[in-house]
Order: structure tokens, then C-alpha cells, then sequence
């Protein structure tokens, strides 16, 4: 698929969460000016999970941070459900999940859940209601009361999704989540978080840096070249929605992975 194909829904009508058009991002730094995207173009439909994938310095987290507006784009234009991203934000249009899980150490897990909702004033019963539902979630009932420290590091980042998805805003923006974590609990919460998906419909939008995973993730794979970041090919996935782990192994999957592959070997020089 072209990356500046519009998304349409398959009634045909458009159903566009996220929005990029001639999209660029330029840092100011002592050394002059740092390119970090440019002329990004990519239209993200309602329900979808896209993976971001490319080499280290590529614009993905970038990209996301100014879907979130901790970035100011300098060139083009960017939605977020039709607003602006500053309004999104103020709109509570999304939830981060950032690379470490960044719970407080002195908060309980459920007080950790709790924190956007205290923030955004909802009432006591509300928030209750809320920290409850989003852990039994992600598995985590029963560890209301433990500290961050007490558990494991997959479990953390599990807790870390609890409290983005508090609010239950409809788009996730994750960034490289299960990237420090050990082969088979990054399989675990990748199991997981399909099921997560599956039973919420949200929009994710998700940074790795490893092919497996974004192949068995997504529903589209966005290969993102070498600073300054471009996307160089937009991958659709053909595999089913229900996917248990050992379809890894089959020739679709690989056919895929193998696709990526060669998308980021294309786009990455080796002689720089």
C-alpha cells in the first residue's frame, strides 16, 4: 500500500484516527539543526494495530511523541481524530505507554492506576471502578496493594498499561514496551496484549525494534528509514486476527517477516 493511500473502512467511508501529511520535525540543537522526519505521510483507521519499525534513530518514537504533542512537528500537518494533537491531549484522546514502566516507587499499583484519574478529578467511586476493571485487564487482580518493587518487570509494564488504558481512551500509543524484557515474557505480553486488543477494539500505534514482534502484532507494518526518518513501505498483514504463538513458524508469517527485512536493509545505508 502506498503510505499516502487514505484508510478507508470496508463499508468504504474513511475512519481516520490518526492523520500525517508532509509531516516533518526539525530539532534545534547546538550543533544546528537535526532532522528527525520528514515528509511523513500516513493515515491510521479506527481499530487498527500499526507497528513502527526501523533502525535506532529513525523518527519512530519521535513520531509518536508528536502524535502525543511532547513534539511540535515544523513542517506539514497532523490529526488526531480530527483535532489537533494539542487538542487531543487536553482532550484525553489517547494513552502512552512508555519504554520503562515509570511507576512511582512510594504508590501502591492501584494508587499507580489511579494517578491520571486523581489528576483528572474523577471521583473516588470512579476511579475505584476504573483501577479495577484495567487490572483485571492485564491480569493483575490481586496486586492492589503491592509496590512497584515487589513485582516483576513484565508485571510492571503491565501495570503501566493498566494506567494508560484508566481513562479508556479509544488510541495507545506505545513505545517499544517489551523491549528489556526476557524472549518468553515479551511472548507472554505479546499474547496478551492481542487479547487486550481484541476485547477493546482500541487503536494501537506501537515502536520496536524487533520484526517478530511487530509481524505477529499488526495489522500493518511501517518500515521507517534512517534519519531523517520517511516511511519507506507500509505492509499489510494477512494473517488472521486470532494468532497463537506458533504461527510464527508458518510460511505466511515468515513471507512477511521477510518483506520487513528486506524494507529495512533498502532503506538502511551501511556506509555511513
Amino acid at each position: 500500500m502506498n503510505p499516502t493511500q487514505q484508510y478507508k473502512r470496508a463499508d468504504g467511508t474513511q475512519s481516520a484516527v490518526i492523520a500525517a501529511s508532509g509531516l516533518g520535525l526539525t530539532f534545534q540543537t547546538n550543533d544546528g539543526p537535526v532532522q528527525a522526519l520528514s515528509n511523513v505521510d500516513l493515515t491510521i483507521g479506527k481499530g487498527e494495530f500499526v507497528s513502527f519499525i526501523g533502525p535506532s534513530g529513525c523518527g519512530k518514537t519521535t513520531f509518536l511523541r508528536a502524535i502525543a504533542d511532547l513534539e511540535k512537528p515544523t513542517a506539514g500537518t497532523l490529526t488526531v481524530n480530527g483535532m489537533t494533537p494539542e487538542q487531543a491531549r487536553e482532550a484525553r484522546a489517547y494513552g502512552y505507554v512508555f519504554q520503562a514502566a515509570a511507576l512511582l516507587p512510594w504508590r501502591t499499583i492501584e494508587r499507580n492506576v489511579g494517578l491520571p484519574l486523581e489528576i483528572m478529578g474523577n471521583t473516588k467511586a470512579d476511579q475505584q471502578a476504573r483501577i479495577k476493571r484495567t487490572l483485571d485487564m492485564v491480569n493483575l487482580t490481586g496486586f492492589e496493594k503491592k509496590y512497584p518493587w515487589q513485582l516483576s518487570g513484565g508485571m510492571q509494564q503491565r501495570a503501566s498499561i493498566a494506567r494508560a488504558l484508566a481513562f479508556d481512551a479509544d488510541l495507545l500509543l506505545m513505545d517499544e514496551p517489551f523491549g528489556a524484557l526476557d524472549e518468553i515474557v515479551r511472548d507472554h505480553l505479546n499474547e496478551q496484549l492481542l487479547e487486550l486488543w481484541a476485547r477493546t477494539n482500541k487503536t494501537i500505534c506501537f515502536v520496536t525494534h524487533s520484526i517478530p514482534e511487530a509481524v505477529y502484532l499488526s495489522t500493518r507494518i511501517v518500515v521507517m528509514s534512517p534519519r531523517p526518518g520517511r516511511v519507506t513501505d507500509v505492509i499489510e498483514s494477512t494473517l488472521p486476527r486470532e494468532r497463537p504463538l506458533d504461527i510464527r513458524e508458518t510460511p505466511e508469517f515468515l513471507s512477511i517477516a521477510a518483506r520487513v527485512r528486506d524494507g529495512l536493509r533498502a532503506g538502511h545505508s551501511y556506509d555511513d
